[in-house]
């Protein structure tokens, strides 16, 4: 059956005006609220007499830079395994991100650094918006394919606002110490979109499931997106910690735990697959909840063995999890969980919850010294044991499944308001419907040409690690070096893959 005028009109205007209503109030709040930090402000920054290398800028941005290409880049590709929703899974994390962008510094800066009554923003206001944002992309993979732009503009609008109230309740509150996000980005993220997945749950999702899967060139996308996620990760836990041991032990953390989750899931990949055959869908996911299981106690002494035992952990339950859990998810809990989100963030994100309890049970003076201030400033000053830490960790941890719980359930009926848009259930996890699609490319599904599957992503790595940055060596300024542009390809494409039948319409 065609799609009524009316419900088209809908959708032509939808999109359109609420962008345009968003970017418009959120302008104004800038305007009105938000104003240069010290280090950013030309006055205030050259009347203290600093020298130029002191700016924070020079110490920090080098870690934004690997968190925004994983929130852009890491992000969009992972989700980019569906076969007939690439344009949607990179576009709307585009959008999405960079709404949770501006309202994040909104509701972060009136929560934490709000000074008189302006927002200073810096590189640390830029990072957090960016964490934000991850959860935000966390939860649209719970929901992927099943929602319209629209929805999710108003997912993030209200869930980044949940979010900051979380991340507040937990860090400034409760004095709960997560620099990595395993419970305030992950955790939440995670059970914030699963519980939103099952009060948007389709009983006749059934119609849509020929598209559900992937195809050979969605799987390199994709894991071209788990690479890049897995390289910065370090980055990403490390980000917001203190400069100096507690950053450096953080990144060598995080490092020896994705090692150490990539070991399990290929282990247990093989061993549960069919035939012994490793699964695409495990080493795209499940080798990344290293990086998740230690982002509560990255920054504690979690010793180098800890971190190997925690990621080996953690990748061998996320696997455990795409194999045996999702299916029950799906048909006892009625939770569609597009992505996986629940065996890559909420169970591992859980696990490093209460990692970092323990951890923070065990810190003696003994064990850190002079750090202890730095990381346990609470237990430091004598104002809490090291016990009482440990129980205000796990009670952060309890306290962000009730926001998460609570929020997604509110988003949930928020989504289900009858005159917003979203695709019907028999065009679920297709393009089409959002996008301008050629019909050669919606009715067959070709090999990408070799650019695209080998030199495109090559060149991207060259661009990011190859090309020597100022900003990553403050005292000595480097040339840019000219990028080579390859030599014109003679093939095209190397032939279909795999030829579907035309989807007709409903």
């Amino acid at each position: 059956m065609a799609e009524s005028p009316r419900r088209a009109a809908g959708r032509r205007l939808q999109l359109p005006l609420l962008c345009l209503l968003l970017q418009g109030a959120t302008a104004i709040l800038f305007a009105v609220f938000v104003r240069y930090n010290h280090e950013t402000d030309a006055a205030l920054w050259h009347w203290g007499n600093h020298s130029n290398a002191d700016n924070e800028f020079y110490f920090r941005y080098p870690s934004f830079q690997d968190v925004h290409v994983m929130v852009f880049v890491g992000f969009g590709f992972l989700m980019a395994f569906l076969q007939r929703y690439g344009f949607s899974s990179l576009g709307f994390t585009f959008l999405l991100a960079a709404f949770a962008l501006q309202w994040s510094t909104l509701i972060q800066g009136f929560l934490h650094t709000r000074h008189g009554s302006h927002i200073c923003v810096g590189v640390e206001s830029m990072i957090n918006a960016d964490f934000c944002a991850g959860a935000v992309l966390i939860s649209f993979g719970a929901v992927l394919g099943k929602a319209g732009p629209a929805q999710l503009l108003l997912l993030a609008l209200l869930e980044t606002l949940l979010f900051g109230v979380n991340e507040f309740v937990l860090l400034s509150l409760l004095g709960v110490k997560d620099a990595g996000g395993s419970m305030t980005i992950h955790t939440f993220g995670a059970y914030f979109g699963l519980v939103l997945s099952r009060v948007l749950y389709r009983p006749q999702l059934e119609k849509s499931k020929h598209r559900q899967g992937s195809v050979y060139h969605s799987d390199l996308f994709a894991m071209i997106g788990t690479i890049f996620l897995w390289v910065f990760w370090p980055s990403f836990n490390s980000a917001p910690t203190t400069l100096g041991d507690g950053q450096h032990r953080t990144v060598l953390h995080t490092y020896y735990s994705l090692t150490a989750s990539t070991l399990s899931t290929f282990a247990l990949s093989a061993l549960v697959g069919e035939h012994g055959r490793l699964d695409m869908v495990h080493i795209q996911n499940a080798a990344l909840a290293g990086g998740v299981v230690v982002g509560t106690a990255g920054e504690m002494m979690l010793t180098p063995f800890g971190a190997l035992a925690a990621g080996f952990l953690a990748g061998t339950v996320s696997t455990l999890g795409y194999k045996f859990f999702t299916p029950i998810l799906e048909a006892k809990f009625k939770v569609q969980d597009t992505c996986g989100v629940h065996n890559l963030h909420g169970m591992p994100g859980v696990l490093g919850a209460l990692l970092g309890v323990l951890v923070a049970r065990l810190a003696t003076h003994e064990a850190y010294g002079e750090g202890l201030d730095s990381v346990f400033p609470l237990i430091a000053a004598g104002q809490r044991t090291a016990t009482s830490q440990a129980m205000h960790q796990l009670f952060g941890l309890l306290v962000t499944l009730m926001f998460a719980s609570v929020g997604g359930g509110l988003g949930g009926l928020l989504l289900r308001l009858p005159f917003l848009d979203s695709p019907p259930d028999s065009q679920c996890y297709e393009d089409r419907v959002y996008w301008e699609v050629s019909v050669s490319a919606a009715t067959q599904t070709r090999a990408l040409p070799p650019f695209l599957t080998c030199v495109f992503p090559s060149c991207l790595l060259l661009l990011l690690w190859g090309t020597p940055a100022p900003w990553r060596y403050p005292f000595t300024c480097f040339p840019t070096p000219a990028l080579q542009v390859p030599g014109e390809l003679e093939d095209e494409a190397q032939g279909p893959l795999r030829v579907e039948e035309p989807v007709t319409q409903a």
